[in-house]
């Protein structure tokens, strides 16, 4: 009988064990709600900043570097309304900005059961700012690229031998530098300056296959 429970947990233990292996690839695609935690210290002028949210695809790329360690790349991009709130001139619409916000994580995977693989990890984003298109008052608008640190946390639940289903959850530590000027008709055509927290969740849901 003890032979035969010892069997049976190592047989469990076996079919953990493979449910990923060192140079195991991984591909999801979902649906991904971003929604950012803004604001902002704008001088001069005084008040914050609010950041549309948005839902967006979203398509990244896991690689098994050991059998519960992997590298990931989030790739997609996003377009986000950005005010002004609370200001010496009140709430200025700022335009519409597009980010680019690559996305590289280490991630540890700990199988809980056969087809179940949640995995938390950690790593950098780098984001690019393109595609402005600045409000009615404003002259000009500048974003400034920049990195920041990114947490990732999850789970794979297998459907079949190759696909999976996924939900996931990013959180981004993520600032950027603003120069803005108005129009001549609005305060004269100043120019302000703005330190912008955007610091966005990350919340998906998908479907992926490994091969």
């Amino acid at each position: 009988m003890k032979k035969l429970l010892l069997l049976n947990v190592l047989c469990c233990l076996s079919v953990l064990g493979m449910a990923q292996q060192k140079g195991e690839w991984r591909a999801r695609i979902r649906a991904t709600a971003v929604i950012p935690e803004a604001g902002a210290d704008i001088t001069t002028i005084g008040g914050s900043a609010d950041i549309s949210s948005t839902v967006i695809p979203e398509l990244d790329f896991t690689y098994f570097l050991f059998d519960r360690v992997s590298a990931n790349l989030i790739l997609g991009t996003t377009r986000h309304k950005v005010t002004a709130t609370g200001t010496a001139l009140g709430d200025v619409d700022l335009g519409k900005v597009w980010l680019l916000p690559p996305t590289l994580t280490f991630l540890y995977h700990q199988p809980l059961g056969k087809g179940i693989l949640p995995y938390a990890g950690a790593g950098v984003n780098y984001t690019i700012f393109y595609g402005k298109k600045t409000g009615p008052a404003i002259a000009d608008i500048s974003y400034k690229n920049n990195f920041g640190f990114a947490t990732q946390f999850g789970v794979d639940i297998a459907i079949t031998k190759k696909w999976f289903i996924n939900v996931d959850a990013k959180k981004i530590w993520l600032k950027t530098e603003n120069t803005v000027t108005t129009v001549p008709e609005v305060a004269g055509g100043a120019t302000v300056y703005a330190d912008t927290k955007i610091n966005p969740w990350l919340l998906s849901a998908g479907i992926g296959f490994k091969f």
